[in-house]
C-alpha cells in the first residue's frame, strides 16, 4: 500500500470515529495498522486472543484488544523518516504550585523508602501543553521522523479516548518459546555522546529492575541470559539497558507471564503491591494508560530460513509461530480537544534529590513537546 493510501485509510477510520492503531516498530522502515470494523469495546483478560492490545497501568483493570478478526490490517512499506531538527521550545507553563506538589510527592517518596516500606518508587506527573494542531495522522508523522528507534504509535477508540507516544521500553517480546525482556532505568540528556557518567542511585534504580525481572520469571524458565549494562539513546535521553532472554516453559501461559512483570519496578517500584498503593494514593491523578503497555498479540509469523539450498527447498515447510511484541507505554500523550496531556516520571530510591527528580520530568516532557 502507497504511503498517501495508508495514512489516507487512517484518516477515514479517525473521520468516521472507528477504533484504530497505527505504528511502527523500532528501527523499522515500514508502518502497520489495524482499523477496526466497527465501534464495539473489547477487553481481553487471558491475553489468548490475537490483535493488538491496549493495557492501563493499575492491572487490576481490562486490557482493551482491537481483535486481528475483527479488523482490517495495512501495511506501508516505503515510509522513509525526513529529519527534523528538535528545537524543544516549552509549549506550555508549569506553575509553582505543580513544581510544588512534585517535589513534597518525592520526598513523601524518599521518607517511605527510608521507613522500609518498600525500596523504590516511580512517581509521575501530567502537564498540559494547548495545541494549534489537532489532527492525530500529522503528530503521528511528526513522531515517526523524530524517534526512528522507538516504537511509534498513535492508538484511538471512541469509548476510551487518543493516545499517541514513542516508547524506548519494551515490555516482553515473544516467538515461539522464547522470549526476551528489557529492563531500562536510569536518565540522563544526550550530549552527543554515550560515554556518559552514572550515579550511584542510577545503577541502583537498573539494579534494582533486573534483579526483580531475573527472580520473577527464574521459575518459570529455562536457558536464561543476562546481557551486560549498556547506555542507549532514546530521543534527547540517555538510559541504562540490559537485556534479559530465556525459553518459556511449556506450561507457562502469557497471562501468567505478564502477571508477573507487569508493572516492572522501571515503572511502578519495588516491591510491586506496597509502591504500586502508595503511587494510586500520593499521585493526585490517574495515569490511564501511561506505564501501561499495549503491541500486538498472537500475531503468526513465519521465521526467515536461514542462506543455504537446504533451507531454501524446505522454506515451504516452515512452521508459523505466535509473536507477541509489547512496548511499555511510556513517552506519550492523550489529546482531549486542542490539549496534549503530557505524562512523564522518574525513579525513586533512598539517594534521590527531589529538585533532581524534577528536573529529569521535565527533561522527559521535552519528548513529546517536540513533536508538537
Amino acid at each position: 500500500m502507497t504511503l498517501f493510501n495508508f495514512f489516507t485509510c487512517i484518516e477515514t477510520q479517525y473521520n468516521n470515529e472507528l477504533p484504530f492503531v497505527a505504528y511502527r516498530k523500532p528501527g523499522e522502515s515500514s508502518i502497520s495498522a489495524f482499523l477496526q470494523k466497527d465501534n464495539t469495546l473489547h477487553i481481553t483478560k487471558d491475553f489468548t486472543e490475537k490483535g493488538f492490545v491496549f493495557a492501563p497501568f493499575d492491572d487490576t483493570l481490562d486490557a482493551i484488544l482491537l481483535p486481528a478478526d475483527n479488523a482490517s490490517k495495512i501495511i506501508c512499506s516505503d515510509y522513509e523518516v525526513i529529519p527534523t531538527q528538535l528545537n524543544g521550545k516549552p509549549l506550555s507553563v508549569v506553575t509553582g504550585e505543580q513544581k510544588a506538589f512534585h517535589i513534597n510527592l518525592v520526598n513523601k517518596g524518599v521518607e517511605a523508602i527510608k521507613d522500609a516500606a518498600f525500596e523504590k518508587v516511580v512517581l509521575s506527573r501530567q502537564e498540559d501543553v494547548e495545541i494549534k494542531e489537532t489532527n492525530p495522522i500529522e503528530i503521528f508523522k511528526s513522531l515517526l521522523n523524530h524517534y526512528p528507534l522507538a516504537f511509534a504509535y498513535c492508538w484511538y477508540h471512541p469509548k476510551v479516548g487518543l493516545w499517541l507516544g514513542a516508547t524506548p521500553e519494551t515490555l516482553i517480546k515473544i516467538e515461539g518459546q522464547q522470549f526476551s525482556i528489557m529492563s531500562l532505568a536510569g536518565t540522563q540528556e544526550y550530549n552527543g555522546t554515550l560515554d556518559v557518567t552514572w550515579q550511584n542511585k542510577e545503577r541502583e534504580e537498573q539494579q534494582f529492575v533486573t534483579d526483580f525481572i531475573v527472580d520473577s520469571i527464574k521459575p518459570s524458565v529455562g536457558h536464561l541470559k543476562v546481557s551486560k549494562t549498556e547506555t542507549v539513546k532514546a530521543g534527547n535521553l540517555v538510559h541504562l539497558r540490559t537485556l534479559i532472554s530465556a525459553r518459556l516453559d511449556s506450561n507457562s501461559a502469557l497471562k501468567d507471564v505478564i502477571s508477573i512483570i507487569h508493572p516492572t519496578p522501571a515503572v511502578c517500584g519495588l516491591p510491586k503491591q506496597e509502591s504500586k498503593e502508595f503511587i494510586l494514593k500520593n499521585e493526585n491523578y490517574n495515569r490511564e494508560y501511561y506505564t501501561g503497555f499495549l503491541g500486538e498479540l498472537n500475531l503468526e509469523t513465519v521465521a526467515k530460513p536461514r542462506s543455504g539450498r537446504r533451507n531454501i527447498e524446505n522454506r515451504a515447510y516452515a512452521i508459523p509461530k505466535k509473536s507477541t511484541q509489547l512496548y511499555v507505554n511510556l513517552r506519550c500523550m492523550q489529546i482531549k480537544n486542542s490539549t496534549a496531556i503530557i505524562y512523564v516520571g522518574g525513579g525513586i530510591t533512598s539517594h534521590s534529590n527531589a529538585e533532581s527528580e524534577w528536573e529529569e520530568t521535565v527533561s522527559k516532557s521535552k519528548v513529546m513537546k517536540n513533536v508538537l
